[in-house]
């Protein structure tokens, strides 16, 4: 679930020890961000139940996390492979210029003539940059998310990006 409400930021991926904890792949940078964000919406095979974070810490590269109400090895085996969900609202105002993930997906790209390029599918972290994976039918564009030499301009409102990019590239 990906909604405007909702936020995927990780997923239960086991169980650390025998009182409850499980260990979470987290979504965010850095990972152990995720903890900021209690209350969790645990969503596993149409199931949804919201939960506290009540305790966690980094674990190599993992997170381990202890929710509310799950006290045993057993409680916290049920809720393996859920999605964590958090709401939108729970994420801090990004600073001017600055825009979240899931804020950018789904937007229109267009270079400075108008040229439309596609829609933003998904973004990749290289190291040097992030790059915007821009899908119009059977082409894939990648665009390095720098701004303002290659991404002009990001309107959030009006659900549009303008890139200065090549169509042919």
């Amino acid at each position: 679930m990906q909604s405007g409400e909702y936020l995927n930021v990780g997923q239960v991926s086991g169980v650390f020890g025998v009182k409850g904890w499980v260990k979470i792949f987290s979504f965010t940078e850095p990972r152990e961000n995720i903890l900021k964000y209690s209350p969790w919406l645990l969503q596993k095979n149409g199931q949804r139940h919201v939960l506290k974070v009540v305790g966690g810490r980094r674990q190599g590269n993992l997170v381990v996390a202890q929710l509310e109400n799950i006290d045993d090895r057993d409680g916290a085996a049920e809720w393996m492979g859920a999605e964590i969900l958090i709401r939108k609202q729970q994420l801090p105002k990004p600073e001017a210029g600055e825009f979240y993930w899931a804020d950018l997906i789904g937007l229109a790209v267009e270079n400075q003539t108008g040229y439309r390029l596609g829609i933003v599918d998904h973004l990749l972290e290289t190291g040097a940059n992030d790059v915007l994976v821009v899908v119009d039918g059977e082409t894939e564009r990648l665009i390095p998310f720098v701004q303002p030499s290659t991404i002009v301009n990001i309107d959030l409102a009006a659900g549009l990006i303008v890139a200065d990019w090549d169509p042919d590239f």
